[in-house]
């Protein structure tokens, strides 16, 4: 089989395309994506992926691995790091055939953690390299010293898991029986992850099967011409949002807790350059390396200002023109740019979320009006494993939470939004309880997290686990308990993450590091209580309409207490606005 690569002919060229044809070819290509997304998430075995929703599939350029099309549904953390990924193999791919399929979790190759898991496969139409497919799955374990891969103490990517360069664990459509022994001989619940595997390769197939039939009906010069089209418009588009900001430098801060080694926090420092439509970003000035595994890799730090972005415009289209504007300093010297050994497991779920309060920050200085309080900005990321007696089995599980958003302009923000970095939702609790041996005491809103404004930040969630049988060991890579994510013009910060530990015999355990903690022994009876941030407010909270904030107090969300110390607003006993004894109170302020 011929693996020369496909060019397009003379005869197409995107001038030639018709707008509607464009517009189909550009929905195909997303839908391609999506099915693949529908089919991973169907056939996955593991919950976090099943349901919680963590990963994502795109396709991309056969010469240069730039990203053409992601899944609607896959997470916006893996827009940029899976180009990066799919880079990383284009450049060690030998000979790659049809049916083949490479596997990679190596942070330093374009990754995030080890966890992540990606899954790269070269399409071929009528005998020629096309494109490349690839996928992301969060598998629940990846080897380490701790179950889940969580270790807030690692000093030492090893201690981390299994570290997998790009192989063809598929070769031509049959699995490799020796590598896939490897892998699971290194990893814990092995013999529940081939249900995994089979569902990210089979992802991949579905893909092939539906870019070959978009390409015979539009032909794969005519579809060629378009992809590089829709490049062009999306750069096009990035470049006019960009103009709406005035030139200038413009600089904001975000700090992480702790890297879980050594308690103090970790700063980032962003510096962002607005010259015509151009957006330069330079990390120069924050924190150095890390001994905990609080490093980001830079793919990781480079799709994270990419999210950001996205998120300040978010009707530009993704594709690799998306980040053509966008120019960013390799940060070298920081924990931002982190290099073999240093360990990385928090680097895809939590700093990535404070590398983008930083653009968030630096940007609202220049275009406030279109900003927002700070967003929860942690994943919550709770992994237990042990054994249940009743199946005589041993499970990991890998929990994910939600927060309040910020609130903006002209709204409050939503309480029990999904993470920055993801659309990724904390997995069905009955799902959880029926898989493992848990029980949860309490989900419910965390009430007062919300950060005070014009218009709040939306709530956090508090959830109380608890050890229904056996023995467990806890971790946790969290973010969010030093510091409430930020306000914007004046609004409060957010509500802090929590963790604690009840034990059975009354003992209570904080984590010295409030948000990071690792194999915790737990027994049944034990509980784990999580309390997790609120949104940072947006604007004056003397400027809240009081009858608002009278609102939120009959709904529990905030108490009369807080509602004069917090928005100078009085109520009477039946809880109406008290207009007098208000006007004195912001008289007052």
């Amino acid at each position: 089989m011929s693996t020369q690569i496909a060019t397009p002919t003379a005869a197409t060229d995107a001038g030639a395309l018709d707008p509607v044809t464009l517009t189909v070819i550009q929905a195909g290509l997303q839908q391609v994506c999506n099915e693949m997304d529908l089919a991973f998430q169907r056939a996955a075995f593991s919950p976090v992926i099943s349901e919680t929703l963590d990963r994502s599939d795109g396709i991309y350029r056969r010469e240069t691995g730039e990203l053409i099309a992601q899944g609607d549904t896959g997470l916006p953390v893996f827009v940029g790091t899976m180009q990066f990924s799919t880079q990383a193999v284009i450049q060690r791919a030998r000979n790659p055939q049809p049916g083949d399929v490479y596997i990679v979790n190596d942070p330093y190759m374009g990754g995030t953690h080890l966890m992540d898991v990606k899954f790269v496969r070269p399409f071929f139409y009528k005998g020629q390299l096309w494109a490349w497919l690839a996928n992301t799955g969060h598998w629940p374990d990846f080897g380490g010293m701790v179950p889940g891969g969580f270790s807030a103490k690692a000093t030492e990517v090893e201690q981390e898991g299994l570290r997998l360069p790009p192989v063809k664990l598929f070769k031509q459509g049959e699995i490799d029986e020796e590598i896939l022994s490897i892998i699971f001989s290194n990893i814990r619940i092995a013999d529940q992850r081939i249900g995994d595997v089979k569902a990210q390769a089979a992802a991949l197939a579905v893909g092939d099967r539906r870019l070959s039939a978009l390409l015979d009906r539009y032909g794969a010069d005519t579809v060629d011409a378009a992809i590089v089209e829709l490049k062009s418009r999306a750069e096009q588009q990035m470049r006019a949002k960009i103009a709406t900001i005035p030139d200038g430098t413009y600089e904001g801060t975000a700090y992480v807790d702790s890297d879980g080694v050594v308690d103090e926090p970790l700063k980032i420092a962003m510096k962002v350059r607005k010259e015509g439509s151009d957006l330069h970003f330079d990390m120069a000035g924050s924190s150095s390396p890390c001994q905990g595994p609080m490093n980001s890799v830079l793919a990781t730090t480079k799709s994270s200002i990419y999210l950001a972005m996205k998120h300040i415009f978010p009707d530009v289209p993704i594709n690799a023109g998306t980040f053509a504007p966008l120019h960013i300093a390799d940060p070298d010297g920081t924990f931002l740019y982190a290099k073999y050994p240093r360990p990385v497991s928090g680097c895809a779920a939590e700093v990535s979320q404070r590398i983008a309060e930083a653009v968030f920050d630096a940007i609202a200085q220049a275009i406030p009006d279109r900003l927002f309080g700070a967003p929860a900005g942690t994943s919550g990321n709770f992994a237990l494993g042990g054994h249940d007696p009743a199946t005589g089995k041993n499970y990991v599980l890998y929990l994910i939470s939600g927060g309040g958003y910020g609130g903006s302009l002209e709204i409050d923000g939503l309480s029990n939004g999904c993470s920055t970095i993801g659309i990724s939702k904390t997995t069905p609790l009955e799902v959880v309880e029926q898989r493992y041996p848990i029980l949860f005491e309490e989900y419910s809103l965390a009430e007062g997290s919300g950060g005070a404004g014009t218009h709040r930040g939306g709530f956090g969630v508090n959830y109380k686990v608890r050890i229904a049988r056996g023995q467990a060991r806890a971790s946790f890579v969290m973010d969010h308990g030093r510091t409430g994510p930020n306000g914007a013009r004046g609004g409060e910060e957010g509500g802090r993450n929590a963790v604690r530990i009840r034990y059975a015999d009354g003992r209570v355990y904080d984590p010295p590091h409030l948000s990071k903690d690792q194999d915790i022994r737990i027994a049944e009876g034990d509980s784990v209580e999580v309390t997790t941030p609120g949104g940072g407010g947006y604007g004056d909270p003397m400027q809240r309409d009081p009858a608002d904030v009278a609102h939120d107090v009959q709904r529990g969300y905030y108490t009369s207490a807080e509602a004069e110390r917090r928005f100078a607003v009085a109520l009477t006993s039946a809880g109406a606005v008290d207009e007098a004894a208000t006007a004195d109170l912001r008289a007052g302020r």
